[in-house]
């Protein structure tokens, strides 16, 4: 039954209200329940209505002062309910454990209801499924609370900090959690914690603070006074955001801080953010700290040995020379981390460069940054493919990377004391056994192991049937009907002449390059307005369940400038989802690393019929000459490619190192319950190995996270972990 209650515009103290609301609709004389419908129907409707009350209630108002306010208010209604109402109490009472648990449940996460985009929904194939969530927008009308006119946001942003370093200094968990906003948000990447962890609520904040501030050394914290502003996000929207630098016992950290105003005129945070940047005795050797000897003749032999590693044996082993490999090795180089990277291809940047010939990134140049390079200031917006592998080998030869390249690592076994036994076989066919202490597995999605499904009748088929990644162009296919199963290679076949039809699985999330992207990355990303370093801190200062929910808005307002297109591919019959919850691509990217497209051209293409599609429905079987769709219709096809993605990450580990170490190793792929990424860059449930993978812009900074807690232990000084 479809739940309609009030809506409140108070909702700092609903309770009585719902109570009342409740009790109506126990009792018959609410709308929309029937009055003759039985006692437990009623009893049943509680449970759903128990939600709202606590969407719209504090922690506080829940569990047994919930209960005493229904037996006062049903008590006063028993002279005109009689009976009804002992019948319903107690009918009550037998269920009071289970709602009482639900309610405080409820009120743990503290559940909101999300705000509505009906652009959204109406663009997307289905809408919304999401209508709720345990994190809430600091709205001022949330807040009851304004930004006064004048307000001296460097003064009040100050005052805060000196009550906040005050609190830390006597380690007083407690006070410093008082100047946090109820459901507050503290984030931290290895600094206090050796972990990443997302800490929601004042008293979850508190607990963490009480068993870190004495542990990590959380101290001389310094605030960054000309960081300190005001920053409108909407109009109802804003917060005053510093930035600070502090110590621990063994490192270096920076951090950000977001306060908001509170209906008393205090300003609390509801943000903050700790990260590791650097270990205080190990110092990446950069800069000043570069090799300052003069080398004369001695150069070309002294690497030559580097990379075979005649003299020494790698203290790490890369499995993958991807970016995501050769971040991590050059994070390790400066850090003075003796790294081997294994990688099967021929060529560093192979793994692009034997793609089809038209991919081209669809990220911006000032997002895809690699560490201490960064591209030209004459790169294209947008770079292709072939270009970014030579890049890649450019990096490795000028970053002294030490790689075998045409080799694969065959076995990889823990061996006590030693950490691993790694066994790796070269292009020559010769092979050599390491111990490193550390492994990283940085083979991209799936170990780049496709997946290509099978049909009936494919064993029939007359014509071509290939995965994506073995495509190579589209003048291989020129006169013959291809059938496609995504945007760019369709485009490329549009390009060359070529009848092709893209066949759409499921639903698809697309922001434009020309005016979605712009508005995704600006202020951080385009153009680059701030240095790199400093966007990648500040993306990262926000918790993932927080972005999730304020992506929506950035949703709706791509959607508002992408409208025109967007109805153009809804009238063509292309499926668009906005995600479950109308947050975008985001959780898209996290969770299947695809399902979303980041539009350069095909779009118009597809509205304008020049690519032509088939939307929906699920392949049945092939025949000589044509695929057969689950709704009887079929595609006459010569060519098929499929963009079926690639195997689990895990794959490879199960290979090389066995079920044993991948069955201890946590989930990869996703976000775990606080937000943060499973397994990448961090601890991954097994000792010594690693797994790297993202795309330019999170290898680029996580890959710094992944080579300080390496260097740490190799040098004794990792923390132990925080756990719960």
């Amino acid at each position: 039954m479809a739940l309609r209650v009030p809506t409140q515009k108070n909702l700092l103290g609903p309770l009585a209200i719902s109570v009342r609301w409740i009790l109506g609709s126990l009792v018959g004389t609410r709308k929309p329940f029937n009055p003759s419908a039985s006692v437990a129907s009623r009893v049943s409707s509680l449970s759903n209505l128990l939600r709202w009350a606590t969407y719209n209630s504090k922690p506080s108002d829940v569990g047994t002062r919930l209960f005493k306010q229904f037996h006062h208010e049903l008590k006063k209604s028993a002279n005109r309910h009689g009976e009804l109402y002992h019948e319903t109490f107690r009918a009550i009472s037998l269920k009071k454990g289970r709602l009482l648990s639900h309610a405080t449940t409820m009120a743990a996460s503290q559940q909101y209801p999300l705000e509505p985009f009906p652009l959204l929904d109406q663009l997307a194939h289905e809408p919304s499924r999401v209508q709720v969530s345990n994190v809430a927008l600091p709205t001022l009308d949330r807040l009851e609370a304004t930004i006064p006119a004048g307000l001296d946001a460097k003064s009040v942003g100050s005052e805060w900090f000196k009550s906040f370093v005050a609190a830390v200094d006597k380690k007083d968990a407690s006070a410093a959690s008082e100047l946090f906003l109820e459901d507050a948000f503290w984030r931290d990447m290895l600094s206090l914690t050796w972990e990443f962890r997302t800490f929601q609520g004042q008293k979850t904040i508190a607990k963490f603070l009480s068993a870190t501030l004495d542990e990590s050394g959380f101290s001389k914290l310094t605030l960054r006074s000309d960081s300190v502003v005001l920053q409108p996000i909407a109009p109802d929207l804003a917060w005053i955001q510093g930035i600070f630098d502090f110590k621990t016992k063994v490192g270096l950290g920076f951090g950000i801080f977001r306060l908001v105003p509170t209906s008393s005129g205090q300003w609390k945070a509801y943000m903050l953010y700790t990260n590791l940047e650097g270990l205080k005795d190990f110092p990446e050797r950069i800069g000043a700290l570069r090799d300052m000897v003069p080398n004369h003749g001695q150069w070309p032999e002294k690497r030559r040995r580097e990379i075979n590693f005649e003299d020494s044996e790698p203290a790490v082993i890369i499995i993958g020379g991807g970016q995501s490999g050769l971040d991590v090795a050059a994070r390790l180089k400066v850090l003075g981390v003796p790294t081997l990277i294994v990688e099967k291809n021929a060529r560093v940047g192979d793994q692009w460069r034997g793609r089809y010939e038209a991919l081209c990134l669809h990220d911006p140049v000032w997002y895809d940054h690699m560490p201490y390079i960064p591209f030209p200031p004459n790169w294209p917006t947008f770079t292709p493919a072939p270009k970014l592998a030579d890049w890649l080998e450019f990096y490795a030869h000028s970053m002294e990377l030490n790689i075998w390249l045409s080799s694969t690592v065959q076995t990889v076994k823990e061996v006590p004391g030693k950490w691993w036994s790694v066994t790796v076989k070269r292009g020559d066919g010769t092979t050599r056994t390491f111990t490193p202490r550390h492994v990283v597995f940085a083979q991209g999605f799936g170990g780049g192991t496709p997946i290509t499904p099978t049909y009936p009748g494919m064993g029939t088929f007359k014509g071509k049937l290939i995965h994506s990644s073995l495509h190579k162009s589209a003048k291989d296919h020129v006169g013959k009907k291809v059938v496609r199963i995504a945007h760019d290679i369709a485009r490329d076949h549009y390009e060359h002449g070529v009848e092709v039809t893209m066949y759409q699985r499921s639903s698809t999330a697309v922001v434009s390059g020309k005016k979605g992207l712009p508005i995704l990355f600006n202020g951080v990303y385009w153009e680059e307005p701030i240095p790199t370093d400093l966007a990648d801190r500040i993306s990262a200062s926000f918790p993932n369940r927080f972005l999730r929910v304020l992506h929506r808005r950035v949703t709706n307002a791509i959607a508002e400038a992408d409208k025109d297109l967007l109805e153009g591919l809804k009238a063509k019959g292309f499926r668009l989802t906005f995600g479950e919850d109308n947050s975008g691509f985001f959780p898209l990217f996290w969770k299947r690393g695809g399902g979303y497209y980041l539009d350069v051209g095909a779009s118009q293409l597809i509205i304008d019929g020049k690519i032509k599609l088939k939307s929906g429905g699920q392949i049945s079987h092939f025949t000589e000459e044509s695929v057969v769709f689950e709704d009887g219709s079929s595609l006459p096809a010569d060519v098929v490619i499929f963009a079926t993605g690639y195997g689990k990450p895990l794959n490879l580990l199960k290979e090389v190192a066995g079920e044993e170490v991948a069955a201890r190793t946590k989930p990869i792929m996703d976000l775990d319950a606080e937000g943060e990424a499973n397994t990448y860059w961090r601890f991954s449930g097994v000792e010594g190995l690693y797994h790297m993978m993202g795309n330019l812009a999170l290898c680029r900074f996580h890959s710094k996270h992944l080579a300080l807690q390496i260097k740490a232990k190799e040098e004794g000084i990792h923390g132990k972990r925080y756990e719960d």
